[in-house]
């Protein structure tokens, strides 16, 4: 995604690919709207950016589709979000599986980034 952005969204892994794989194509195009919000905003509202405040670090993309809720993890890393994983939410509170399963996406980012620091 070029152009003017105030920040950039770029996906680490394969993980929130997969997701993506699993949506219909007017899911995707609205997860890519709200990318857009996100990357144009100088200040993201919370209806579309929030932080996990049981991790540090750790963000997530709030998107609302006809019913349908996703919710993609994510970090800040310079003026990059780099998105880790989304899931489809089905109930009001955030399952702590998928904090846990973000959060060790994110320590693997961090990770590989040190890595390639020291190659």
């Amino acid at each position: 995604m070029g152009g003017n952005y105030r920040r950039h969204v770029v996906a680490y892994a394969d993980y929130f690919k997969d997701f993506k794989r699993s949506l219909d194509k007017a899911s995707v195009a609205r997860i890519y709207q709200t990318f857009l919000y996100v990357m144009t905003f100088d200040k993201i509202p919370a209806k579309f950016f929030r932080s996990i405040t049981s991790v540090k670090g750790l963000y997530e993309i709030r998107v609302e589709y006809e019913s349908n809720i996703y919710r993609i993890f994510c970090c800040i890393d310079g003026d990059l979000i780099v998105l880790l994983n989304g899931f489809h939410k089905k109930s009001q509170k955030t399952p702590s599986e998928q904090i846990a399963r973000a959060k060790k996406i994110m320590d693997e980012y961090y990770l590989a980034k040190m890595g390639e620091k020291h190659d």
